[in-house]
């Protein structure tokens, strides 16, 4: 029996459900070949953020508004992260990747403000960008005056990038949202797809210093897949937007569970920088094991189990079973460690 792996993720035709995410890795030809090598579906390429496109419209002789200007104040505390220098040599970096590779390169924007910088979404296109990953990191609350306005200017930057480009737009959104299923179903207005969920560093406190600091940090390895629920939700209540997980994906089982979840693709990152590329080869044989074993021949296939969700009554009992469930305590370990202060860890 053959097994057919292709997939279409929101008018992308994709050759397996793997889509290697955003990573620096993804600039290096090498690590590219390898990974289509390996069966990935598509790249997405390291981000391209507003500040460095608004710099490129203002180089260009654009004039660019107040709000913009206030972006670009903070371009110099960020220009030592960026994973390009500029917006010139990330087309380059699109136009050389789009050539090289026989399999899709998403381009990426990370931007939170509808304006003038959308309009770059056309140059992405023009420079061999088979699709556009729109990461909408908003800014902090205080510059919002409610949760609406948050949400309606990332609809509205969804709006004007899509109304830039004819090809396909993903948005990414992270996991601080009052009802991801509403927006998705906003969103159709402007994406033809929907990336869950983006990850931001995390915020810590170096208690020496008294100084807020930012960690990035790999996806910790677990048999759970993170968002597994908020999948569900997603595609049961709005089916017609197609959906890529993402979040720690590292076994056959847990892309499996996603892919009947509701996911159409599963975004694979932290498993590539720990195991290297051949880890996608590893997620798609394990997939086509899994598909033998239940006699299914293509993923369209395999998409007729869904929708997999509870019931209200099925979730309501199983949360207060979880909650209220008992586990053994761990014995005390033999040799005991300590924190700074002398008291002792686990």
């Amino acid at each position: 029996m053959g097994f057919h792996l292709q997939t279409d993720f929101g008018g992308l035709p994709l050759a397996s459900p793997i889509v290697v995410g955003a990573c620096p890795m993804a600039m290096q030809e090498q690590s590219r070949a390898a990974m289509q090598a390996a069966g990935a579906g598509a790249i997405v390429l390291p981000s391209l953020f507003e500040e460095q496109v608004i710099l490129w419209a203002l180089n260009s002789g654009r004039i660019v508004t107040p709000k913009e200007q206030k972006i670009l104040s903070r371009a110099s505390q960020t220009r030592h992260n960026w994973a390009c220098d500029n917006a010139e040599s990330y087309l380059a970096l699109v136009n050389r990747a789009s050539s090289q590779q026989s399999i899709p390169i998403i381009a990426s924007l990370n931007g939170f403000t509808a304006g003038g910088w959308t309009d770059f979404a056309g140059e992405l296109e023009e420079a061999g960008a088979a699709a556009i990953e729109l990461n909408v990191h908003h800014s902090r609350a205080r510059e919002y005056a409610s949760s609406q306005e948050i949400e309606a200017t990332i609809l509205n930057t969804v709006r004007e990038v899509n109304a830039a480009i004819t090809i396909p737009l993903f948005v990414k959104l992270g996991r601080n949202f009052t009802s991801v299923p509403h927006l998705a179903c906003q969103l159709l207005s402007g994406a033809q797809g929907l990336i869950l969920h983006g990850r931001a560093p995390s915020v810590d406190i170096c208690l020496d210093s008294l100084r807020l600091v930012s960690r990035w940090m790999l996806s910790k390895e677990c048999d759970d897949v993170e968002g597994l629920d908020m999948l569900m939700q997603v595609h049961g209540y709005c089916p017609a937007m197609p959906l890529a997980a993402g979040g720690g994906i590292s076994q056959p089982d847990q892309l499996i569970k996603s892919l009947l979840a509701g996911a159409d693709v599963a975004m694979v990152t932290s498993a590539i920088y720990r195991n290297g590329p051949d880890v996608i080869r590893t997620l798609l044989d394990g997939l086509t094991v899994f598909m033998e074993q239940h006699h299914i021949q293509d993923l369209r296939q395999l998409q007729t189990q869904r929708p997999l969700e509870f019931t209200n009554d099925e979730d309501r009992a199983a949360y207060i079973a979880a909650l209220t469930a008992h586990h053994d305590e761990s014995p005390v370990p033999a040799t005991l460690h300590c924190d700074r202060w002398g008291h002792p860890t686990a």
